[in-house]
């Protein structure tokens, strides 16, 4: 697990009506503050890679469909410095990921509709602030196979 990332399940509650997909409020212990929520969407096989925030806190949550959330520490100050880590989200496992600046992070869409994945970042949207590389840069040891993990 790379440091300073936290998995924190959420809960849905469902009836015959539909549900209440909670994400964040401002009472929960991993809530920092709030600076803009986006969804980003994408189509099944899609790859939206490599971002890195230099001063935002990223929460993200996948509410439809699934995906598979890939990070690289690139923080040379980590205990966990190189480290990569993997976790699929969504539909099949509700959860928000927490991931403090630093981190290299990006998303491939899997199944067969489109992911929405929500984003309640601590900052606003800043071009100045966010790093972006190819998804398919030699400089993170990662390969986005269906067959790779």
């Amino acid at each position: 697990m790379i440091e300073g990332v936290k998995i924190i399940a959420l809960k849905q509650i469902v009836d015959e009506r539909g549900k209440i997909m909670h994400m964040m409020k401002s009472s929960d212990d991993h809530f920092k503050k709030f600076g803009e929520i986006y969804f980003s969407c994408a189509w099944p096989g899609t790859i939206k890679a490599w971002h890195i925030h230099k001063s935002m806190t990223i929460n993200n949550a996948v509410i439809s469909g699934n995906a598979k959330l890939v990070m690289y520490d690139l923080r040379e100050k980590s205990s966990t410095y190189r480290e990569l880590q993997e976790i699929f989200l969504g539909e099949s496992n509700y959860v928000l990921v927490q991931m403090p600046p630093g981190i290299a992070n990006g998303y491939k869409a899997y199944g067969d509709k489109m992911v929405i994945l929500a984003n309640c970042a601590t900052e606003a949207h800043d071009p100045n602030e966010i790093i972006r590389i190819n998804p398919f840069t030699d400089k993170i040891p990662y390969i986005w196979d269906l067959n790779h993990g």
